[in-house]
């Protein structure tokens, strides 16, 4: 990894989020079975298996990346969360609330633990040959899952979800009754018989609506056929019909296009938050591996070094049997480098056990079902790339890279975005604490058509004797003509008045909601205050690593040095055994140093990187690609292998 590449990345365009493509929406109209949704793809890409040989898995970095941006859980988990959210817009352009979306992000498990703290690798141990000791604590991994961060800034608590959105989806409403009623009477004269018998056969429909402005109207309309045995009904059978308009319109409380389109509003910019948390994830996912890959490559370096460390021990315990056996050497200087010989084996045994758990971690966070397979629970992993460190840094000044990953990290994105939100909802708060002032409107038309009863018979009352009216004399057709025609119309319009006094339970949740939205604020800026230390963390650690570095190597070269005089002086019995035993030590400690060095240079290099917001850019990853969990780039060359199948 070049770091000074790194640094010279061009600057990003503010972070959007990934081009996610839109989950398909449902008919518009008369849909009453929701879409399918397909099954979670729990099968491991074929790319982990074409990199296959011989029992063994030959990964480069990029073959790492691209295996996670395939396989890794943590990604697949996050995939569902911009589609949940354009549920949520669905929903909300409905008329509904909001269900919200998820803000979780799952870093990638730390490498080999011991004690909770990360190794980068341990120097090897045993300066003399009682220095060894059995190892009694047992080196832990983190959990598979990692640990979560979440990037939420809001509070806790949801804000007041203000006045009621009008609901946006029409409804159609319906009814057809048949009734028979039989009813006794008390007096025949308004009916002309003892037991009035009446047959309604009728329906109704109705649609409703609500508009932006706050607007709701209802249209109902009825259509019911009569039959009567009574004599005074000028009509027999008879047809009835209504048709009605009525609208209400918010004045005050609930008034206003914005404030009832804002769940939409906080819809879409949840649409674009559940995207950059995708983007986040994917940056914590392939930055996690990164570490997890050049790690893995420090442990088998550190391994060489422990096997160097034990090859030197097994050439002076052979030696010193050599002499002891011509009677040139103590038998004690014998016993000395056996122990030394031990402990050398010691420290191998721990190391690979180390590289064996990182395989195994790596294994698992590549594939979707881990070593269930037992094809993968068997291979072992080799790195075909190495830890490159470039000869020095050109690091832009600390504002500019600031600057920088202010437009690129994707949380300080979707920091701003819930920032927006809150306001939004605020817009709520604060409409919900005018009085209910609403104008009520309506137009009512009816009709009545029917057969003239052939038992009507007439009752003259104060001189005038009643009929039917000849316009009214016919069928459904002749009441529908009336309705439409207003032949008998009624309207009204007036103003609906709701007052609440003190109206302390809108104005706490106001003040609260704009305390929320200070403190949401408040919570951003933190964020933007981890950013810079991040940064300048990094940077702090790049500098310290590259000097550990240069150290470690001027210390391996003089700590050579040193044990071939001493070894020299041996050989011409000027020197111990015990001495031998010292500088090999401190040579085995000072090329553990070195890749321990070098591991932290990896690990600051890549924590820059992605402080910076550049660990996709850097490493050629496609949001798209993804989101898809497809990359098409291939695989790299297998080393010895010229063509892969």
């Amino acid at each position: 990894m070049r770091v000074a590449a790194l640094l010279a990345v061009p600057v990003l365009a503010a972070a959007q989020g990934p081009n996610l493509p839109e989950t398909p929406h449902p008919p518009a109209w008369f849909r009453y079975s929701a879409p399918s949704v397909s099954q979670a793809p729990l099968e491991n890409s074929p790319r982990f298996r074409s990199l296959i040989r011989a029992g063994n898995v030959y990964l480069s970095l990029q073959d790492a990346i691209a295996l996670a941006l395939e396989n890794n859980l943590d990604i697949e988990v996050q995939r569902y969360n911009p589609r949940i959210a354009e549920m949520d817009l669905m929903r909300a352009k409905g008329g509904g609330t909001l269900r919200g979306v998820p803000l979780v992000v799952n870093e990638t498990p730390l490498s080999v633990t011991v004690l909770g703290t990360p190794l980068v690798t341990s120097p090897a141990s045993g300066t003399i040959a009682t220095s060894s000791a059995v190892v009694t604590s047992v080196p832990l991994i983190d959990p598979v899952t990692g640990q979560p961060v979440n990037l939420e800034v809001t509070p806790t608590f949801p804000f007041s979800p203000g006045p009621p959105i009008p609901l946006y989806d029409p409804a159609l409403t319906g009814n057809v009754q048949w009734q028979h009623q039989e009813t006794p009477q008390t007096n025949t004269v308004g009916t002309g018989t003892n037991s009035l018998i009446g047959r309604n056969i009728g329906g109704g429909f109705g649609y409703e609506q609500g508009f932006s402005p706050g607007t709701q109207i209802g249209v109902t309309g009825s259509e019911t056929n009569s039959s009567l045995n009574s004599i005074r009904n000028f009509y027999n059978p008879f047809n009835q019909t209504t048709l009605g308009l009525t609208v209400t319109q918010p004045l005050l409380r609930g008034f206003g296009v914005r404030l009832n389109r804002r769940f939409i509003r906080i819809a879409k910019n949840d649409r674009k938050i559940s995207s950059l948390v995708f983007e986040q994830q994917v940056v914590a996912t392939v930055s996690g591996i990164i570490n997890l890959y050049y790690d893995l490559v420090s442990l088998n370096e550190d391994v060489a070094v422990k096997r160097e460390t034990l090859r030197e021990a097994q050439r002076l315990e052979e030696d010193n049997r050599n002499q002891v056996e011509a009677g040139t050497l103590a038998p004690i200087e014998l016993v000395r480098a056996q122990a030394q010989v031990a402990t050398a084996r010691q420290d191998l045994s721990t190391s690979e056990g180390y590289v064996l758990q990182q395989e195994l971690l790596l294994k698992t966070l590549l594939t979707k079902r881990g070593t269930a397979d037992p094809l993968i629970r068997s291979v072992r992993v080799i790195p075909t790339d190495t830890i490159s460190v470039p000869p020095q840094e050109t690091a832009a000044p600390v504002d500019e890279l600031v600057s920088e990953a202010y437009r690129n990290r994707p949380e300080i994105a979707a920091a701003n975005l819930q920032i927006d939100n809150s306001r939004i909802s605020l817009e709520g708060s604060r409409n919900d604490i005018l009085p209910q002032l609403d104008l009520v409107g309506s137009v009512l038309n009816s009709g009545l058509a029917g057969s003239v009863n052939s038992a009507y018979v007439p009752v003259q009352t104060g001189g005038l004797t009643g009929g039917p009216a000849p316009g009214n004399i016919g069928g459904v057709g002749t009441a529908v003509g009336q309705v439409f025609r207003g032949t008998y119309p009624a309207y009204s319009v007036g103003l609906e008045l709701q007052l609440p006094l003190r109206n302390r339970i809108a104005i706490s949740d106001m003040v609260r909601d704009e305390l929320q939205v200070r403190q949401t604020e408040a919570r951003a800026q933190q964020i933007r205050n981890e950013v810079r230390l991040e940064i300048e963390n990094s940077l702090i650690a790049l500098d310290r690593a590259r000097t550990a570095i240069e150290a470690a190597r001027q210390t391996v070269s003089l700590q050579q040095q040193s044990l071939e005089l001493e070894q020299a002086k041996f050989d011409v019995g000027l020197s111990t055994t015990f001495l031998i035993t010292q500088y090999e030590a401190l040579l085995a400690q000072a090329r553990s140093a070195e890749v321990s060095a070098r591991s932290s240079y990896s690990k600051a290099s890549i924590a820059l990187e992605r402080a910076m917001g550049r660990t996709l850019s850097a490493h050629d990853v496609s949001l798209e690609e993804a989101y898809e969990g497809k990359v098409s780039r291939a695989p790299s060359a297998i080393p010895g292998n010229s063509a892969r199948p």
